[in-house]
């Protein structure tokens, strides 16, 4: 059974992108599953650091981008929305060039928190990163939409 209480359509998560961070960074949404989110990210000079390896700091980005958005599609955004509330990441193995994929799986859904644990690896199915993000569920009155 699907964890998500909104539409989980690619098309409208994707387009919630523009002008953001994810679409300077080619961060694209790619598969949604009954309880996961799957996105990628090029490995190139947007996401480098300067030795020519994917930067830490990019993958949080992805990471953090997967967590929050499979968290805000469990909730009723007229009611209540997440905000990251702490993100931890071990980086295993450098990448110079390619995509990686990020896939956020739920590992706690309850009424004012959220944990997510993100895995990104390379097209040949290496750990690059794990990441797990906590997210504080609060009223969505509290948060301006942009």
């Amino acid at each position: 059974m699907a964890i998500w209480k909104q539409d989980p359509s690619l098309e409208r998560i994707n387009a919630s992108s523009a002008n953001t961070m994810m679409e300077t960074l080619g961060i694209r949404f790619t598969e949604i599953g009954e309880d996961w989110l799957r996105g990628t990210m090029p490995v190139d000079h947007r996401t480098h650091q300067p030795f020519g390896l994917l930067h830490g700091g990019a993958s949080v980005v992805l990471a953090e981008t997967l967590g929050s958005m499979a968290a805000m599609l469990t909730l009723d955004p007229a009611h209540e929305v997440p905000v990251g509330l702490d993100i931890n990441a071990n980086h295993i193995r450098g990448v110079r060039s390619g995509t990686v994929t990020g896939t956020a799986r739920m590992l706690h859904i309850g009424r004012t928190t959220q944990v997510w644990e993100i895995r990104i690896e390379t097209e040949a199915g290496e750990l690059v990163c794990i990441s797990r993000i906590t997210m504080a569920v609060i009223p969505s009155r509290v948060v301006a939409p942009r």
